[in-house]
């Protein structure tokens, strides 16, 4: 019912959203005596921020269509290389004018959380590894387009993906988890370890990610643990309704993710827009844009299957089980110690409030196998959760940190 509720929700707002953006244009018409009067940009811009914040948003783009690499302006190509069922390995090509594809600099696998938002969310993160490294990344499915024909999904399942996705980049390869990834990445990074695999990557660098969420905890996991793990399985799991082709899967819906993330900084959200509203009465569209250019990714959602979603809220935020060294992977467990000659890197954001200080930093201790030389940890001074992996601090500051590390294991 709560999705069909939703649904409904948004069928109705699509059409407000689309109401207000013909009221906008046509306040803003050069032939409307309107557009010249006081109120006229006034109520455009109102109707505009209403139409942006009420629209329906599907998968964005990456939009990258090309870089400069070594003072050469090259051609980025976006490659599907692998495809499964819940999720997809694609890679950035980068292409010379004559064709030639750019060899030689470092394979690295990007790992895109699976928390509510698509892997465009590391657009910037992308975008800025792209003149140095051959880059993949993971691009994860909306459950609710999975078809109950291809099974479950869950944190092993996720695990298993990034394993086979190691293994389909070639020995050699470095990764880089950006928050809720940091644990299977870490537990992938641990098996392929204890078993000597030669596809096991030759750096692990973790950003914002809750290895060990008793250290700083944050209202992000002060809401997983502050219930039963009943609780969240009575009333945050929903049935995709029948006009999806995942219609009948049970999931955690991206809406009640956004709602959540939403509602914790919402002071912040009101002023963004008020902001916006400002820029576009005193016609700085450019600024105006900006604001409009995050929340068309913030806002753009997409569903987890119950199975990962739940397993997640257990093993991660409700027994600690990777730090106690507890965690298994179906039915081995995943030892920290059996990490060995693969360089770990732990980055986190001063001003985090999604993965406290210390979260990520917790990797480091555990890898009791690891010598000193191949673990490294970084606090990014002033930097909030997600300007770790997007925006000029994470391009200037943080960004060459990961490359200088990349650079020396490689």
């Amino acid at each position: 019912m709560l999705y069909d509720a939703y649904e409904m929700q948004r069928s109705l707002l699509a059409g407000a959203s689309t109401l207000a953006n013909l009221g906008a244009d046509w306040l803003n018409n050069p032939a409307n005596p309107l557009s010249y009067s006081q109120m006229g940009p006034i109520m455009a811009s109102a109707l505009d921020v209403f139409a942006h914040a009420s629209a329906h948003r599907g998968k964005p783009e990456f939009g990258l269509t090309e870089a400069v690499v070594e003072g050469e302006e090259i051609q980025v190509v976006e490659e599907v290389v692998l495809r499964k069922p819940f999720g997809q390995l694609k890679r950035f090509r980068r292409l010379r004018e004559d064709g030639s594809e750019i060899t030689g600099q470092p394979r690295l696998l990007l790992v895109a959380p699976m928390s509510g938002h698509y892997a465009t969310l590391l657009r910037g993160t992308v975008e800025r590894m792209l003149p140095g490294h051959d880059v993949y990344i993971t691009d994860w499915r909306d459950a609710k387009l999975v078809p109950l024909s291809d099974g479950r999904f869950d944190l092993d399942d996720y695990v298993d993906y990034l394993i086979e996705f190691l293994e389909h980049i070639g020995p050699g390869a470095h990764m880089l988890a950006v928050c809720q990834p940091s644990v299977p990445a870490y537990a992938a990074a641990a098996l392929m370890s204890a078993d000597k695999h030669p596809c096991r990557p030759r750096t692990l660098t973790m950003m914002g990610g809750p290895i060990d969420t008793r250290m700083a905890p944050t209202e992000v996991n002060t809401v997983a643990t502050q219930r039963p793990f009943e609780w969240f399985e009575r009333n945050v799991i929903v049935t995709v309704p029948y006009l999806y082709p995942g219609a009948g899967r049970k999931v955690y819906p991206g809406f009640l993710q956004l709602a959540g993330f939403m509602a914790m900084n919402l002071g912040n959200h009101m002023v963004s827009h008020w902001g916006m509203f400002r820029h576009l009465v005193a016609g700085d569209g450019e600024s105006a844009d900006s604001t409009k250019g995050f929340y068309e990714e913030y806002r753009a959602v997409c569903d987890m299957t119950e199975e990962f979603y739940l397993q997640t809220i257990d093993v991660v935020f409700q027994r600690h089980a990777l730090p106690k060294g507890e965690m298994m992977h179906r039915d081995r467990r995943v030892d920290p110690a059996a990490i060995g000659d693969i360089a770990l890197l732990a980055i986190e954001g001063e001003r985090d409030d999604i993965s406290g200080i210390g979260q990520t930093k917790a990797a480091l201790d555990i890898s009791s196998g690891l010598d000193g030389k191949r673990k490294k940890y970084h606090l990014a001074k002033g930097v909030g959760h997600y300007g770790i992996f997007n925006g000029s601090k994470w391009r200037t500051r943080i960004a060459p940190i990961v490359e200088q590390w990349i650079a020396k294991h490689d």
